[in-house]
């Protein structure tokens, strides 16, 4: 599997910002069929840095209810990847 195809895209929100700060960790939505080896590979390939521990879970979907129809979300699998004290990966919010 190509870099680009295991990283799908990293998460930005209150808990991964406290965690990045706190220690050194970051969030990734990766591909499902990925597994830590290859986050791990594809995270120090992209950003450049050392990676020391990846943690995947799966995420499952929530059910959804619009009227009368249930539905539900995809599920997809969340990845937290710690790196080497001195590390760090350069996030540009956009607004």
């Amino acid at each position: 599997m190509e870099v680009h195809q295991v990283i799908k895209k990293m998460l930005i929100t209150e808990k991964s910002t406290a965690a990045r700060e706190e220690s050194n960790k970051y969030f990734f939505e990766v591909d499902r069929r990925a597994n830590k080896m290859e986050i791990g590979k594809a995270v120090e390939k992209l950003f450049k840095v050392k990676v020391v521990d990846v943690r995947v879970m799966q995420v499952l979907g929530k059910k959804k209810k619009m009227g009368r129809i249930i539905g539900q979300k995809r599920s997809w699998k969340k990845a937290i990847v710690t790196l080497v004290a001195g590390n760090h990966i350069e996030i540009t919010e956009s607004a």
